[in-house]
This record gives C-alpha cells, structure tokens and sequence, in this order.
C-alpha cells in the first residue's frame, strides 16, 4: 500500500501564506546531517529531586526520522517533551544544560513559548481531537494565529488534509464531527491540525501504540513522506518500527542517552553492550 502524498502545495497567489521550507530529498542513512534542526548539550531535567534526563547531547538532523528508543521510564517521553517545553506544564520540573531549535535557545527567558510550539509540533500517543468539526479541527491553529479569511482557510485545511492523507476520506463531511472519524484517521486528522501551522519540527509519542495494524502501517507510511518536508522525532517502543521508518536512532536508558547512530548500524552492529543486550531482548 502506497500513500500518495503532495510535496508541495499548489499555489495560490492570490492567498497570503506562512513560508514553508521547500522540500528536499532526506539525506540519506549514514551520511553526515548538514545540519541540526534540535541539539542538546549538557541537558538534564529535575521533577523536584528526581533527576529524569542526565547530561543529554544529542543531534536531531533536519528532515530526517530520528527514533528514541528505550525500556518504560527511561526518559524517552521527557526527552521529547522538552523540545517544545511541554514539561513546563508539570509543577516542580527544572532543567540545565542547553536545548536549541537552530539558533534559538528553547529554555531562554525570553523565548515565545507559544510560538516555539508552533514551529515544534506535537502528536501525542492516544488521538485527541478537539470535539468540533473535522474542518474546524485543523482550523484551529490557523485561527489562532489570527487566519480569518474564509478562502485561505479552505485552502490551508485541505492541503493539510492531503498531506495527513486523510483528504480523500473526508472531503464530503467537513462538518461533520472529528470524533465520528475511526482511530486511526483521529491520529492522521491530528497529524493535518499539527501541518497545519507549518511546523518545522514534528514530535510523535508512541503515535500508533493505540492503533491497529492496518492504522498504524498508513501513519508509518505518512511519516516517511513527511520526512521530505519536515524534521520528524518519534519516541517508540516497537523496535521494528523504528527500523522501518527512521534514519537515526537513539537508544536511552535510566534517563541517559546511551547510544546514537544510523538505524541500521544500530541495530546490527551497535556500539555499546547496554544497546545490544536492548535490542536483543536480554532486557527491557
């Protein structure tokens, strides 16, 4: 089963747009990134004295799939969490170290949290549509960005909705309600909301843990077309999955990042025992 996707939206002049990043082909596995969309050095995080993430360093390539790895509980999800500061929303968090997103410090005073989460978007593990529309689902964030114009609007929604390949199956009941739809297209409808503001930068937790396993191939498939345009980090617990669908990946254990590298050197001939005895089941 083949997903076609758009690579680029269609224009229309007449319509103001935010500015995407044109696609380009993903670099390819094993070679060097050319650049970092997300680093960390030094960074560790605190819920009050429990220290969760120790000393993490770490390079997210841009327009790549980077795959976090790791047994339950050792910081996969509040790794994630940080590079959009979600974890700000949980009382007695603290951090050190450094996140970046390119050149701006994601834990800086005066950084704009609302805006880092528009260009850090996040898809979380169960689908969480809002109870509206499925039109007005993925005008919510365009709204919020102070999109009135009726026709721009239309035109955003459904080209998100083609690049979460959910158009075709929606397009006769915009109206209706997004909680109507099955779960897997509550997850790709929750995909086209997070496009929809044009992200750089899109964060998926264990997104087709919930999902059967026809659901779950079409969002593996949507995240490798994805990749063409945006710089994907999937925290997952299904090692399979994350040799189908990523470049990299990291491997954390105890809330440290034990190992980093390309997919399949990873998981053929890893650089650390800690990643071997993981990836061959001897824990975990």
């Amino acid at each position: 089963m083949t997903l076609e996707l758009p690579r680029t939206m269609p224009p229309r002049p007449e319509l103001s747009r935010l500015s995407l990043p044109e696609p380009s082909a993903a670099d390819a596995p094993g070679t060097t990134p050319r650049s970092s969309a997300i680093s960390t050095r030094g960074f560790s995080l605190f819920y009050g004295a429990r220290q969760a993430l120790k000393s993490v360093n770490l390079e997210i390539a841009e327009r790549n799939v980077t795959a976090i790895i790791g047994p339950s509980g050792c910081g996969k999800s509040t790794l994630l969490r940080s590079f959009n500061r979600m974890n700000d929303l949980i009382p007695g968090v603290r951090v050190e170290g450094q996140v970046r997103l390119g050149t701006l410090e994601v834990f800086a005073p005066s950084t704009d949290v609302v805006e880092l989460r528009r260009r850090v978007g996040m898809v979380f593990q169960r689908p969480n549509p809002f109870p509206k529309s499925i039109f007005d689902n993925v005008a919510f964030g365009l709204r919020m960005l102070g999109i009135r114009d009726a026709a721009e609007l239309e035109w955003r929604v459904e080209q998100s909705l083609l690049q979460a390949a959910l158009w075709s199956e929606v397009r006769d009941r915009l109206s209706a309600s997004a909680l109507a739809l099955s779960g897997g297209q509550q997850q790709r409808l929750c995909i086209a909301r997070c496009l929809a503001v044009e992200p750089e930068v899109i964060l998926m937790d264990e997104p087709a843990s919930a999902l059967d396993p026809t659901a779950t191939a079409r969002i593996e498939e949507l995240v490798l077309q994805l990749k063409a345009r945006y710089t994907l980090v999937v925290v997952t617990h299904n090692m399979q999955q994350a040799a189908r669908i990523s470049d990299r990946t990291a491997f954390m254990l105890e809330g440290a990042l034990v190992e980093v590298d390309d997919t399949r050197k990873l998981f053929t001939s890893p650089g650390q025992r800690l990643t071997e005895d993981y990836i061959t089941g001897r824990f975990g």
